[in-house]
């Protein structure tokens, strides 16, 4: 099993170029199966989630890959409309080929989709959107097998919680429909806005992404388009934490600050000094960490429960004691255990999470169990005194680009065995 050694105790320094965006790249490469012909996305990142995407493409008959970054995919050939659990069950985020498969084919099989294990993420909201849309959906013990006969139509849609998922769905499925699909409690995350970038780009006609109500007018056809992904915000966060718990400096280039700037925010108030302008952040920290004001997840705007695991490491050698409420994924505290072997002080009851800040944490062997939970591990033997192991990075390099080799060049001593 691959794993990270790390000996921490070292400062981080240094400038670093953040990666696309893991939570666009995905649904933006699933939406060029509504276009047909040619595109070309820009700034994609090498992840196992990107490949397995570019895989699921190739299997669906259309052409894909690339080199350096871009990836070209054409869907002149897409000639299949069934994903195997063999391909779904690796990643969460293969349910966004439902949507655009079944506004542009008419019909899709799919097998139910697998990925980290945060807890329950019922993809209902997604059914209920298609079916008030005209789908025939039927839920079998396997798969889901969807069809809409006579086309899917546009239709009003309220949404009982403003879920990312279900919000790319309907939004690329409506691209294509007939008439006017209204999105209300939409999810507002910046995502969502690089994916209707995106669509309208190629022709989509969608107004409102970033709010609360998207409304999407259907068009007949998208043509091809290149399109560079935004940079990814929570990337951006792990690194800004990791100089923060080792006391360092960095600037890093790529990511929009207005993106993150609850996390921005609350590291400012732990300490840290921090200047952003556009697409640029610096953070110069003195490694004494403040605790932090109670945190709660939510959806965007609010605390992004993507941070949490991060922010706990972070908790775990400040002064004092921080309050954190996980309302997203019943899940979420997964590095839990390992901080506590690395001799945090953290007590939990259901979604809250009590963090009593330690001078030092020791070197430990953990073992990664979700991609965020796995980077709040490293982060915190970044900081640890002594080695520490880390497993189940494969789970972790499922979002992160060349992760150890960014912390090495900003001074950390890491390497992947």
């Amino acid at each position: 099993m691959d794993r990270y050694e790390i000996v921490g105790g070292r400062r981080l320094e240094g400038e670093l170029q953040i990666q696309g965006a893991k939570n666009s790249v995905l649904p933006i490469l699933a939406a060029t199966v509504l276009v047909e012909g040619r595109c070309t996305i820009h700034n994609c990142p090498a992840l196992s989630d990107t490949a397995l995407t570019v895989q699921i493409l190739q299997t669906l008959g259309c052409r894909a890959g690339g080199e350096r970054g871009s990836i070209t995919v054409d869907t002149t050939d897409l000639s299949c409309q069934e994903l195997s659990e063999a391909l779904t069950g690796k990643m969460r985020s293969s349910i966004v080929f439902l949507g655009p498969l079944l506004a542009r084919c008419g019909q899709v099989k799919i097998a139910y989709p697998g990925g980290c294990r945060l807890g329950p993420r019922p993809i209902d909201l997604h059914l209920q959107g298609l079916r008030q849309m005209g789908a025939i959906v039927q839920e079998r013990q396997q798969d889901l097998l969807c069809c809409a006969p006579k086309k899917l139509r546009g239709a009003k849609i309220s949404l009982p919680f403003p879920s990312v998922g279900a919000t790319e769905n309907l939004m690329m499925a409506a691209v294509l429909a007939k008439g006017k699909t209204t999105l209300c409690q939409a999810a507002r995350e910046p995502e969502i806005v690089d994916l209707a970038g995106f669509l309208n780009r190629c022709g989509a006609k969608i107004r409102g992404a970033g709010s609360g109500v998207i409304e999407v007018e259907g068009v007949r056809k998208l043509q091809g388009c290149e399109y560079t992904v935004m940079g990814d915000r929570i990337a951006a966060a792990t690194y800004l934490a990791a100089a923060v718990i080792t006391g360092g400096e960095t600037s890093i280039w790529g990511a929009d600050p207005r993106n993150l700037l609850r996390m921005l925010t609350l590291l400012q108030k732990s300490g840290s000094q921090i200047r952003w302008e556009k697409n640029w952040i610096f953070l110069k920290s003195n490694g004494q960490i403040r605790a932090f004001p109670p945190i709660e997840t939510a959806p965007y705007p609010g605390f992004p429960t993507d941070g949490l695991p991060l922010f706990l490491s972070l908790a775990a050698t400040a002064q004092g004691e921080s309050r954190f409420v996980e309302n997203i994924f019943e899940n979420r505290y997964s590095s839990m255990a390992g901080l506590q072997k690395m001799g945090a002080q953290i007590r939990r009851e259901g979604r809250v999470a009590l963090v009593e800040g330690v001078k030092q944490l020791h070197g430990a062997k953990v073992c990664a169990e979700d991609l965020r939970g796995g980077a709040g591990l490293v982060l915190a033997a970044l900081a640890a005194e002594g080695p520490s192991q880390v497993e189940g990075i494969q789970w972790i390099e499922r979002g992160y680009e060349h992760f150890s080799r960014n912390l090495a060049a900003l001074g950390a001593k890491i390497s992947k065995q």
